[in-house]
């Protein structure tokens, strides 16, 4: 009730009047055989481009993969010729027999990555993963309110941060170093492709919800209450671009791995799919009933999403299709690929589901994650869990035990260290916890639970699982359902020992 009250208050929640779209019949006869894909009567793709447009968009787009490829094996090349170095030393070889041993070097890091995209291979580090320095969490970049969102660049050297005041910081992962982006004037920003504000909304809104750094370190997107996705050059800090197209709030954004294409998530229960190198826009997808919260996608032209219409769907966008989960019981507060046959969620009633692509229902569920006990609950938080008929919102389960329903139990963020079985997740319990996922038992075993005060908003682990990031707020991202008042506005980092 106090979300849906604060919704309709909001001028920037406002529904907007939309035609209703006609039927689209054309659908793909090709389904997994073991679970029926669900189809959107209401027209589950929208066309985007000219036909006549389609030769040079797909010559600008063979150009720009041609350029992420090579930009690739480049950075390959050099971390092959890092580690060739160290294990010769001083020794001299023929330049013919180093550009060979090098080149070999490459071919198998790029078999070994692709066998881990695959899912074929995973990384097994769960078990090993230590908290390394002083065994927990230490504050790396400071922001005046809550952090909506954090992402790390590829090579996990730097990363950025939001906020709900509209700050964008981009930092340095070693030394802390911040850099501010500074958003430009109105004037700039229509040039650049803003809209005026839509429905009751009466002024331009600076909140960032999400953010998202794509693959070769060029691009960041941005969106927020504004109903606008904001592309900006992360080398020089400015401002490109911004894309209209959204009836509410932008709430999740991620780039395909290795492309610059864009998938956002907004309140209007939409996906769109942008261009970024090209500032296209290229299709629209349907197929939730209500606001979208969550979206992730790996290297493959498939998009996860969830929502507080209790479902997950995975996008299949070439083949046009899409695979319904349907969560057991509160809304799905946030998602992640695991590899591309497993899927894993947070709930609103405090537990985390693994799934598999092949069944509709979690092959394993782990409840109340992050409860919060009794004891550590202040008579504040116990009062703005009060309904209006005098109940309380989720209960004692047992006079000595937790809640599972509160917002400070709501699983906000979960993330896993990319092609392993290593995950975390968070909530406004006061605590970050690591977990193991099991390849064969299917299950998540429970690793460590490292302290952390506030809403844990957004989690990113490095590639190297050398550390976790996560940002903290005192509030909840996408709303005022709690407040932590001790919790400290920012950007922490967990250091990890393999």
């Amino acid at each position: 009730m106090a979300r849906k009250k604060k919704e309709d208050n909001d001028p920037f929640f406002a529904n907007d009047s939309r035609k209703r779209r006609k039927p689209n019949k054309k659908l793909d006869d090709e389904e997994d055989a073991e679970i029926d894909s669900d189809f959107d009567e209401d027209g589950f793709f929208a066309g985007a481009g000219a036909a006549s447009d389609e030769e040079s968009e797909e010559e600008t787009g063979a150009e720009a993969r041609k350029r992420i490829a090579e930009d690739y094996i480049r950075m390959v090349r050099q971390i092959a010729q890092k580690e060739t170095e160290k294990k010769e030393g001083d020794e001299e070889e023929d330049k013919e027999d180093e550009d060979g041993a090098r080149d070999s070097l490459v071919a198998q890091k790029l078999l070994k990555e692709q066998q881990e995209e695959s899912g074929r291979v995973r990384r097994s580090i769960a078990s090993s993963v230590k908290v390394n320095g002083d065994g927990g969490f230490r504050v790396l970049v400071k922001h005046r309110h809550s952090v909506t969102a954090v992402a790390l660049s590829e090579d996990d050297s730097k990363g950025f941060s939001a906020s709900k005041d509209g700050t964008i910081m981009q930092w340095d992962v070693n030394s802390g170093q911040c850099d501010r982006y500074k958003w430009p004037s109105d004037s700039v920003l229509k040039s650049h492709g803003l809209k005026d504000p839509q429905g009751s909304a009466t002024r331009q809104s600076k909140n960032v919800l999400a953010l998202a750094a794509s693959s070769d370190g060029r691009y960041l997107a941005t969106g927020g209450l504004d109903r606008h996705i904001h592309i900006w050059d992360t080398r020089t800090r400015e401002h490109l671009q911004a894309f209209p197209g959204h009836r509410g709030p932008v709430s999740c954004l991620t780039f395909r791995q290795g492309t610059s294409e864009l998938f956002s998530g907004s309140f209007d229960r939409t996906i769109k799919i942008w261009n970024v190198e090209d500032r296209t826009y290229m299709n629209t997808l349907f197929g939730h009933q209500s606001e979208l919260l969550s979206i992730d996608c790996l290297r493959k032209e498939r998009v996860l999403t969830a929502g507080r219409d209790r479902s997950m769907q995975l996008f299949k966008v070439h083949e046009e299709s899409r695979l319904v989960f349907r969560a057991p019981a509160s809304s799905l507060e946030s998602c992640c690929f695991v590899n591309n046959e497993e899927l894993l969620s947070g709930s609103g009633d405090g537990s985390i589901e693994l799934w598999t692509i092949m069944r509709k229902k979690p092959v394993y569920i782990l409840r109340n994650a992050h409860a919060l006990l009794e004891d550590s609950m202040q008579s504040d938080q116990k009062d703005s869990e009060r309904l209006p008929n005098g109940n309380l919102e989720n209960g004692y389960h047992h006079p000595k035990n937790h809640h599972c329903l509160s917002a400070f139990s709501w699983v906000s963020a979960v993330t896993v260290c990319r092609n392993s079985d290593l995950a975390a997740s968070g909530a406004g319990n006061g605590s970050v916890r690591l977990w193991a996922i099991g390849s064969e038992n299917k299950d998540i075993k429970s690793l460590h639970d490292v302290p952390l005060a506030g809403f844990v908003n957004s989690l990113a682990f490095a590639k190297s699982a050398e550390f976790l990031v996560a940002g903290v707020g005192q509030e909840p991202r996408l709303g005022r359902w709690g407040r932590s008042p001790e919790a400290r506005n920012g950007v922490s980092i967990l250091p990890l020992k393999l």
